[in-house]
């Protein structure tokens, strides 16, 4: 195996048919494949070898001659600037969906970038296209090998936390485990080692990993096995209050096949669960080292331009998916790929790479002469474009989940699982709250118009119901917009599901001064979309009932809602 080329990793058939490793052995493979087709792709030439041999009759040494097939190198009368140091550097988009590349950049393009920088003087921009099309190979040889790179180092993670189901639990023995596998691996590719060599490396920082594991676990295990016994009868306190205090705002909800206290508590245990909440953060706490770093770790750019949502989530949100998604009682080991899942799902990083043509001023000296004339040369100039989109957790469980999954995720949610002990807001900031729904007695006199009346009869029924985004039914609860189209539909309009903007288009705008009971309101600005972003029912005197979290009436004369007042719409 040449030195710096990534190894095709073994694994033995019992590995490759455990459920926990298939798919990332298989992720290996298809890399594996595909580097292997890319490098067969740069140009080869003949390279003399000379091979000693000894005859055994007369133990003669003889030395004979043999042409072996190799790469063919970048040659520098090859190179312009648009092959640099960044061996994935291309001008179309790249979209990084995964997290934790190694730092090692690839040995052949990083040699080939310092001859071009040497060379890059005296390059014309007319041999750009034709010069850049003799690179293609090498370029594409170099992100494959990336990408293998990527996909054996997460295969070998991933075997270490099979094989050590203790650190799974434990995210400072993972990260060290991640961040050794890393180390390790580029080691022995710089060395040329073998696959096995390279797997029995990563194999010793996984012993050294379990052992810290061990210790921490050892060293609070005892604060833990009381912390179970002391909680015990709090939990069950807590669990009989949710029990009452939940029954009425979820009636219809646990008709849908879940019912009382049961039903809507987290099914799992704790270890399990603060396991795979401890395993998403880390997630994004790799996504924010990679962003803080990007400059080190995605070098070769000239200039670098960012826009970027905030990192985080909601413990509980992510919870609630996680057990309404595989319905029921789950372990850490079994929702490790849900949780990549998720995660993908959630955050698309983008590289945007803009090339543009400047000039620079260049002189030169004439020998003979001593004349000095300067001329402008062209050369290229990079402009790293990178985005990050969150697109929120608590988005997904409409575009993952059955009506049923869905349903259950609303009832978790509404509850919090029973647990609002799991994820102190002091330890977890993001955490959701329970919170009780605002009630209001509407004035009679509105009530005589037999509309308005009806309207509100149909939304009092499901105060206190979770924000769910998408949801459109009692069976899944609701978002502002999937409440308000179902409240008119039950109330003799015929309009289906529309969004916020949608059901500003249908109405006609009405001053504040002029609004009454039954008129919608609108907000926008409330999350980042364009347009309007909310609405409710507005049920006069300076009040709306809405869907927020859970579904209340709100006055909406507070500073908040003042700050993102749209307008009020009457229904057609």
């Amino acid at each position: 195996m040449r030195k710096g080329q990534n190894p095709r990793l073994q694994f033995t058939d019992a590995e490759r048919e455990d459920s926990r490793l298939k798919e990332h052995i298989r992720h290996a493979d298809n890399a594996a494949d595909k580097a292997e087709a890319a490098r067969a792709k740069i140009p080869k030439k003949k390279k003399k070898v000379k091979q000693r041999t000894v005859d055994p009759a007369t133990g003669k040494k003889k030395t004979q001659l043999r042409f072996e097939e190799v790469d063919k190198p970048a040659s520098a009368s090859k190179l312009t600037h648009a092959v640099t140091a960044a061996p994935g550097k291309t001008l179309s988009s790249q979209v990084h969906k995964k997290i934790g590349e190694t730092e090692e950049d690839n040995v052949g393009v990083q040699s080939a970038h310092q001859v071009e920088e040497a060379a890059e003087s005296g390059v014309h921009m007319a041999q750009s296209a034709y010069r850049s099309h003799k690179l293609r190979p090498y370029r594409a040889a170099a992100r494959a090998e990336r990408k293998l790179e990527k996909a054996n180092v997460n295969a070998l993670y991933q075997k270490s936390l099979a094989e050590n189901p203790t650190l799974a639990s434990n995210p400072l023995s993972r990260w060290q485990q991640k961040q050794a596998i890393k180390k390790q691996y580029a080691a022995a590719k710089r060395t040329g080692q073998t696959a096995g060599t390279a797997a029995k490396a990563a194999e010793n920082t996984a012993r050294a990993a379990k052992k810290t594991a061990e210790e921490t676990k050892k060293a609070g295990g005892f604060v833990w096995r009381h912390r179970r016994g002391f909680g015990i009868a709090i939990v069950l306190f807590l669990m009989v209050c949710a029990f009452a205090n939940g029954l009425s705002s979820c009636s219809v909800l646990l008709e849908g096949g879940l019912s009382g206290v049961a039903g809507s508590t987290y099914p799992c245990r704790d270890e399990d669960m603060l396991g795979a909440e401890a395993a998403y953060a880390q997630m994004e706490a790799d996504l924010q080292y990679e962003l803080d770093h990007y400059e080190s770790l995605h070098s070769g750019y000239d200039e670098y331009h960012y826009d970027l949502d905030e990192i985080g989530h909601d413990p509980y949100v992510l919870m609630s998916i996680l057990t309404a998604y595989h319905q029921g009682e789950w372990t850490l080991s079994q929702v490790q790929s849900t949780l990549a899942m998720l995660f993908e799902k959630q955050y698309t990083l983008t590289e945007t790479v803009v090339v543009e043509t400047r000039y620079r001023t260049e002189t030169s000296t004439d020998p003979e002469t001593g004349e000095t004339t300067s001329e402008e040369v062209p050369y290229d100039y990079y402009i790293c474009y990178v985005t990050l989109d969150n697109f929120d957790l608590s988005h997904l469980p409409v575009y993952i989940m059955g009506e049923d999954q869905l349903s259950m995720y609303a009832v978790y949610m509404a509850t919090l699982g029973n647990r609002p002990d799991l994820f102190p807001q002091g330890q977890y900031p993001n955490a959701s709250s329970r919170e009780d729904y605002l009630d209001y007695d509407v004035p009679p006199d509105a009530l005589e118009d037999e509309v308005f009346a009806a309207m509100l009869k149909e939304a009092e029924k499901y105060l206190g119901y979770p924000y769910v985004w998408g949801g459109s039914s009692p069976s899944t609860s609701f978002d502002c917009s999937g409440f308000v189209s179902w409240v008119i539909n039950h109330s003799g309009w015929n309009v289906g599901r529309l969004g916020a903007q949608g059901l500003c288009n249908i109405c006609t705008p009405v001053s504040s001064a002029n609004a009454r009971p039954g008129d919608l309101i609108f907000f926008k600005g409330t999350y980042d979309t364009p347009g309007v972003s909310h609405v409710g029912i507005y049920v006069g005197n300076g009040m709306m009932i809405h869907c927020g979290s859970p579904i209340s009436y709100a006055n909406i004369n507070t500073s908040y809602w003042q700050s993102h007042f749209y307008q009020f719409g009457r229904l057609p």
